[in-house]
């Protein structure tokens, strides 16, 4: 994906500049020889149609032309600003001098635009007005993702490397047994951090979940199932209520098409999140209900909640409300990224509303399948589910 968006810039920029060069004298002797007349605004109508802005301009400095993208940055703050720099490579292109430039714009909304100029024959010149702030965006979240996991796979990494020269220094039975448990408890941690990336990688990729009844009764049953030992070992009391809908108890048979598997893990990652961060004796409430052609899952709990600045970002890659607490239950920081992206695949979303001190309730919403009331063949069950 990076590539794709470094070579469409590429490519971007230099349909541009040819375009314009062609027109302007600038391409090879055919393509002169072609455009003996002094070009017209009529033939730059193509460059309306580009996402790059293109600004020409005379010997005089009077702008000749502007291309759509160029137009409407003008009467903008943030067109203002950019005229100002092209107004300052024009000066060095009719110089004879190229020229670039990145401007950073921090909005709201946050914008970076990427100015450059080149002399024309006829002492013209022409500046290109790019918009990169999708490129910057991704290519910033390509850096954050590397740092990222090499700080998840390098901690539990750099815990063996020290256990097993600690390991290799002791024959007492007890000290041995107690490394090799916690060798293998950060081998885990390594091992569901690339888990977590393949899964992710994959969902990222855009493939389609396989499709198939799933009842969404089996899903809450797949997921509380998963983490009943965990509940029972912080102490959390986990209640599956009844389905209902907006006039009061439904059947059971609530009825998704996706993939079983997939959304079982999404939602028992969420139950698993609300065991590991609630206090002793708390409770987990899971729901099935109906919302008109919709089917909701509910997973409430009475623990420490989100903070208000931390919502809209809960779902992104690594990201963590408490650190420390997060890596001492084991996470790895994908879960819910992980959970968003099997929603939006299932032609669903995961919306989450919490209050510090009171907890927070997280709802799936998924589309319900034509024939509610069918009995979808029963998929083999997932592992650890009576």
């Amino acid at each position: 994906m990076l590539v794709v968006l470094a070579v469409a810039g590429a490519v971007t920029m230099f349909a541009a500049g040819w375009t314009v060069a062609r027109w302007l004298g600038k391409a090879d002797e055919a393509v002169v020889a072609e455009a003996q007349d002094p070009p017209s605004i009529d033939e730059f109508h193509i460059l309306d149609r580009h996402p790059t802005g293109v600004v020409v301009c005379g010997a005089d400095r009077r702008v000749e032309y502007r291309n759509r993208a160029a137009a409407d940055l003008v009467g903008t703050h943030t067109g203002v600003l950019v005229d100002e720099a092209i107004d300052q490579h024009v000066e060095r292109a009719l110089a004879g001098e190229a020229s670039s430039e990145v401007l950073e714009f921090f909005g709201p909304p946050k914008r970076v635009m990427a100015v450059t100029s080149e002399p024309l024959d006829g002492g013209r010149a022409v500046v290109f007005i790019d918009d990169v702030t999708e490129r910057r965006r991704v290519d910033q979240m390509r850096t954050d993702f590397v740092a990222n996991v090499s700080h998840e796979l390098r901690t539990p990494i750099g815990a063996l490397m020290v256990l097993a020269e600690t390991l290799a220094d002791t024959d007492d039975p007890d000290v041995v047994d107690r490394i090799v448990a916690r060798m293998q408890a950060e081998a885990d941690r390594a091992s569901r951090t690339i888990d977590d990336l393949l899964q992710l990688s994959e969902l990222e990729a855009g493939s389609r979940p396989a499709e198939s009844p799933v009842r969404l009764a089996d899903v809450v049953g797949d997921a509380v199932n998963r983490v009943a030992a965990l509940a029972e070992q912080h102490e959390i009391r986990i209640t599956a209520l009844d389905p209902v809908g907006p006039d009061g108890p439904v059947a059971e048979g609530l009825v998704v098409r996706g993939d079983r598997h997939q959304l079982s893990s999404a939602v028992g990652n969420v139950v698993e999140n609300a065991v590991k961060y609630s206090d002793p004796g708390g409770n987990v409430q899971v729901r099935v209900r109906r919302d008109g052609e919709w089917g909701e899952i509910v997973v409430s709990d009475d623990g420490p909640g989100i903070p208000r600045r931390d919502l809209d970002r809960i779902f992104e890659r690594f990201y963590r409300v408490d650190r420390a607490r997060s890596r001492a239950s084991g996470g790895t920081g994908l879960g819910l990224s992980i959970v968003r992206h099997v929603m939006h695949h299932h032609d669903g979303d995961v919306t989450v509303e919490s209050t510090e001190g009171e907890g927070s309730t997280f709802v799936f919403r998924l589309p319900l399948a034509a024939e509610v009331g069918s009995s979808p063949e029963d998929p083999e069950s997932e592992e650890g589910v009576a």
